[in-house]
């Protein structure tokens, strides 16, 4: 098993945070907003945990994580104008939601990934990437992504 670096440590911390407060933030208030405290700090926290992921190269190129990281800030830039902005007009906060909701989709990919073919120590769950159990992960993943977006826009819906 590798060994986790010092930015990989970095990286692990702000990203459980990141997803404590996103967790949160959905249950508590149905969406992610900047204006609530653990939406901003959702929001922050998930910025530099993808800043970081582009700096850990741990197989030596550019890979899956790194593109995932591409996405969660593209996913961040989107949901942040659309909420500060409101550029897309009636449909700002369901993309918002969708954005923001996206890039705990981000978080979860490679911390499963990460977990499992690290954990436990001695002998990691999986150890090839394309291990039907990761891939069991990702869907189900997936799948609660799009029923948790739906019932965000359900509830955006019926309060307006």
């Amino acid at each position: 098993m590798p060994e986790i670096s010092l930015l990989g440590w970095f990286h692990t911390s702000i990203a459980i945070l990141a997803l404590i407060t996103g967790f949160y933030s959905i249950i508590k208030f149905k969406v992610i907003q900047i204006q609530q405290l653990t939406g901003k700090t959702f929001l922050l926290c998930t910025l530099i945990a993808a800043i970081s992921a582009l700096a850990i190269f741990r197989h030596g190129a550019f890979g899956p994580g790194h593109a995932l990281a591409v996405l969660t800030l593209i996913a961040l830039l989107i949901g942040v104008t659309a909420e500060k902005t409101q550029i897309f007009g009636k449909l700002s906060s369901y993309i918002q939601a969708i954005s923001y909701s996206g890039t705990i989709l981000f978080h979860m990919i490679p911390a499963i990934t990460d977990g499992l073919m690290r954990l436990p120590v001695d002998s990691p769950v999986v150890t090839n990437i394309e291990d039907p159990l990761l891939k069991g992960f990702y869907l189900t993943f997936f799948i609660i992504y799009i029923v948790g977006v739906s019932l965000q826009i359900k509830w955006l819906r019926n309060r307006k």
